[in-house]
């Protein structure tokens, strides 16, 4: 779910539970659109987070240790004289709006106590952090500063009062659950999802599906069709969830999927989820959930950005090749064709006597021909009856060459598409920066990237190829690019282990590690499963994957990283099981 009112209330729950009277010690501010707090709380000390970035706005405690800037920015030394030996005396929620008030009690230069307010505004592009001074409501200062040229309704500007943002007239939860349905409303004729978020304050799009998989409706049912016995569902799941908001009964889950275990989502909602659908993980806080999913989208994030030079390259030598192998196969076409001019030949050459000097054709018969047709050849007036026949023959063993080049360029062309599609699937399930640092030393190996900044003695570190242990208690490895699967193939795995691929299709290269011991169909299903779920077929039925021992496999001469060839070999055509996964992780 995105950081929406529910969310809100659920961190409010954890901080004011934790900070009620603790101090405030340190202030820092490592980013242009961030804050830290180090507080004191009796025997415990606590980092909270505040962030108003566009992306990323978020509130929560912090284990992450961040590097701050070696000048404190204007908005932090201003935090610090107003803030910095406080006491936190309230932490609130605007209604179920993504606004949070914490309020600070301290003295002023005069020696009179007054409270501050911090207030966060977690909108998105528009999130801000605000101080201001509660009893005159007056801005002390923002870490996003919006004069009128921006924002003529709403300025945010030391001096300014403070306004709050725009009210989109919708009904607190907290407050009121009187659900009223006109059917003859035009406005209510949408899907039922759609009427929560856009009639309830602080209920995003995701929360508000996780309200009708709560109350077994169908989200996309349009309101106007909801029977009485529909309306009254929704109207109890409404009370249920705002009773649940009420005593602050929130549970912080991480939502996985089954097969890669990859983060999709965080919920505060136990009831919101479909365990059936996804892996579902309990953590011990709130903001233990957030800033787990937070700092995993980060890693993405940052690996994305860092593999952008990659994929270009990939993506750019791709598209060159693809129309490279159109223009050969064009070319071998023709030259295919150019099987004629042999027949052209060696009918001018069986019939010279019957051809005349300075003819443009002659009308032969094809001895080839099983019909006994006649064929027309053209002819060059200037040459002789022989010297068109040996200009055919030369035209013949030149095309007979071209298409013995064209078919060599043409096989390796179609290696080099291979190898750039494993390559490409490889960046799709980078999820660390040693993944992502093998593909670049492979691409730089291979000349397509330039060397640079690389040690000339450095260090290789281990290879983290993904193991499983299938039903049958045997050990099975995944390789998770070119590297590892040149590696895993050719050097750590035996002549009796077993192993999977993928028929034609970009993936990694799996291996049964079998011990010299006969491996069960079962386990072999799921090592095929495994191939299967790991390459670009993964969201098709019936992927076809070869097997075979590791004695079978070769790797040819100046053949590039994880390009091999093996014979020898059976086909399982596999549909992956969603829960595969699931088991395979329980059998460890």
């Amino acid at each position: 779910m995105p950081f929406d009112g529910i969310t809100v209330s659920a961190i409010c729950s954890e901080l004011k539970s934790a900070l009620i009277n603790s101090r405030i010690d340190k202030i820092y501010q490592p980013e242009a659109d961030e804050i830290i707090l180090n507080i004191r709380a009796f025997k415990n000390k606590y980092k909270l987070l505040i962030s108003a970035t566009s992306k990323y706005p978020r509130l929560h405690f912090t284990n992450i240790q961040k590097e701050n800037p070696k000048s404190p920015p204007m908005f932090c030394m201003l935090m610090r004289k107003h803030l910095q030996g406080s006491k936190i005396l309230h932490i609130s929620q605007k209604d179920m709006e993504r606004i949070v008030y914490i309020d600070f009690e301290s003295y002023d230069e005069l020696g009179d106590m007054k409270i501050k307010r911090l207030i966060i505004e977690i909108m998105g592009r528009h999130s801000n952090i605000i101080l201001i001074d509660k009893e005159s409501n007056i801005i002390i200062d923002s870490i996003k500063r919006i004069p009128s040229d921006i924002n003529r309704h709403r300025e945010v500007l030391p001096a300014k009062e403070y306004i709050l943002p725009p009210s989109q007239d919708k009904t607190n939860l907290l407050n009121n659950l009187v659900i009223r349905i006109n059917r003859k409303d035009e406005e209510l004729d949408l899907p039922l999802f759609k009427y929560i978020y856009t009639h309830f304050q602080g209920i995003s799009p995701s929360s508000a599906k996780g309200i009708c998989h709560m109350a077994n409706l169908d989200y996309n049912k349009n309101v106007t069709d909801l029977n009485n016995e529909e309306i009254d569902l929704l109207t109890n799941t409404l009370i249920k969830l705002k009773n649940i908001i009420s005593n602050e009964n929130f549970i912080p889950h991480i939502i996985r999927s089954f097969h890669e275990k990859e983060i999709i989502d965080f919920n505060v909602i136990s009831e919101f989820m479909d365990e059936k659908s996804y892996r579902i993980d309990k953590l011990h806080s709130i903001s233990s959930m957030l800033e787990y999913f937070y700092s995993q989208k980060d890693i993405l994030d940052r690996l994305k950005q860092k593999s952008s030079s990659m994929r270009k390259v990939v993506n750019t030598n791709l598209s060159k090749l693809i129309k490279k192998e159109k223009k050969l196969n064009k070319e071998f076409n023709t030259a295919v064709d150019s099987e004629k001019y042999k027949i052209y030949g060696e009918l001018l050459t069986a019939n010279l006597y019957q051809i005349k000097e300075g003819e443009k054709q002659v009308h032969l018969l094809n001895y080839y021909s099983p019909d006994g047709e006649y064929m027309t050849i053209d002819l060059d007036k200037k040459l002789s009856p022989s010297q068109n026949a040996q200009k055919y023959y030369k035209k013949y063993n030149k095309s007979k060459t071209a298409k013995r080049e064209i078919l060599n360029q043409l096989e390796e062309t179609q290696h080099e598409i291979k190898y750039f599609e494993q390559v490409s699937h490889s960046l799709e399930i980078i999820r660390s920066m040693n993944e992502l640092e093998e593909l670049r030393l492979e691409l730089m190996e291979e000349g397509y990237l330039k060397r640079r900044n690389i040690p000339k003695k450095k260090k290789e570190h281990k290879m983290e190829f993904l193991s499983f242990l299938s039903s049958d208690g045997f050990t099975i490895y995944v390789g998770k690019n070119n590297k590892q699967n040149d590696y895993l193939t050719l050097k750590f795995s035996s002549k009796k282990d077993l192993w999977f691929h993928t028929k034609d299709i970009p993936g990694s290269h799996v291996i049964i590690s079998t011990k010299g011991r006969e491996v069960p169909e079962s386990t072999i299903k799921e090592a095929a499963e495994l191939a299967a779920f790991h390459s670009k077929g993964k969201l098709s039925s019936k992927v076809p994957v070869d097997y075979t021992l590791i004695k079978n496999v070769k790797k040819p001469s100046g053949a590039k990283l994880g390009m091999v060839i093996y014979d020898d070999y059976n086909t399982l055509y596999i549909t992956p099981r969603e829960d595969l996964y699931e088991i395979l992780e329980k059998n460890k």
